[in-house]
């Protein structure tokens, strides 16, 4: 499979990554016969760039991808993980809901500081059972996922620490990259204006349907040398699924506008001859500052599934049929 730097560093990661949270037990519960398989299926298509969180089932994702990669070349693959959550052992009645299925037995407390992004990684080694990481992203530090007045706290805890912890641990060869992971561009604005990245993990926001990075995000990107990694590229599943009964745009219900947009969408890929899906799939990789597209399930089946819309022929000329405002004048 095809490569690509990350930024200015040294890494070359494949263009279609492997994410690990639905091998964590997202939605829906995921045995570790199930989890290793579906890793196995991705080891053998050739993704040699793999993606997890402690945030992944409160640590087990981490623990899966440890014991799936242990027994590899270390030399062979790049692997990243997250800081900004730390995990503290709770009761079984006490675990928290975050859409886990059968979580490790930890709540969670948000810790974007110095020591607290030091004190992430110490734990992600012990839980994977590696000894590097290539690539660490703070997770989920913004409006999104905090609301306005704890985003303000959180950023200036990471602008006033936990930059430095990132900084040290690049600079003394511990890791080779650092950058964001979340679902929003403006805090990507914010920390890429004041800090160096060197790569942004940014799911759902540069897509077919979701073009919210295209107008400052892109080209700052460019800019600064930071490389994109884009996840969700079905947006919670609609450009997968089309816009069938109870399908989802941005982990809700769609809205009537967005069913019309896809459907929209999905008459220009009839008529090219191809499922809207390979669109969808291949779509962030014509774009030279995305290094990689994320792609992450449970089952090798459906996994199986999406590498094969990279073979799909999309004609080329076809991506330009998919720009939002070309969409909205065909619905008149």
């Amino acid at each position: 499979m095809k490569k690509r730097r990350i930024g200015a560093t040294a890494l070359d990661v494949t263009e279609v990554s492997f994410g690990g949270a639905a091998v964590g037990g997202l939605y829906r519960a995921c045995s570790r016969e199930a989890a290793m398989e579906t890793l196995q299926v991705a080891w053998e298509a050739g993704l040699r760039y793999f993606d997890t969180a402690p945030f992944y089932g409160f640590g087990l994702s981490e623990r899966r991808f440890g014991d799936f990669l242990r027994y590899k070349p270390r030399s062979s693959y790049v692997l990243s993980t997250k800081v900004g959550r730390l995990f503290r052992p709770v009761p079984e009645d006490q675990v928290p809901d975050h859409s886990y299925v059968d979580p490790l037995p930890f709540a969670l407390d948000y810790d974007y500081s110095y020591d607290g992004i030091m004190r992430s990684v110490e734990f992600s080694y012990a839980r994977l059972g590696l000894n590097r990481i290539d690539i660490l992203f703070v997770h989920d530090i913004g409006v999104y996922t905090h609301g306005v007045e704890k985003t303000k706290l959180h950023f200036r805890q990471f602008m006033d620490g936990g930059l430095k912890a990132l900084e040290e641990l690049k600079s003394s060869k511990v890791i080779s990259a650092y950058g964001l992971g979340v679902n929003e561009v403006q805090i990507c604005l914010d920390v890429l204006r004041r800090a160096p990245l060197d790569c942004i993990l940014l799911a759902s926001r540069y897509s077919l349907l979701d073009r919210t990075a295209e107008a400052e995000l892109l080209p700052l990107c460019r800019q600064r040398q930071t490389s994109l990694i884009i996840g969700g590229v079905f947006n919670s599943g609609i450009l997968a699924t089309g816009p069938v009964p109870g399908a989802h745009f941005d982990y809700l219900p769609a809205t009537a506008d967005i069913l019309d947009r896809v459907g929209a969408m999905e008459k220009v890929a009839a008529e090219g001859g191809y499922p809207l899906a390979a669109a969808a799939f291949q779509f962030p990789l014509h774009e030279p500052v995305v290094a990689s597209v994320l792609t992450g399930t449970a089952k090798p089946a459906n996994l199986t599934r999406n590498l094969e819309l990279l073979g799909v022929q999309v004609p080329e000329t076809d991506f330009a049929k998919y720009d939002p405002y070309t969409i909205v004048q065909q619905l008149g």
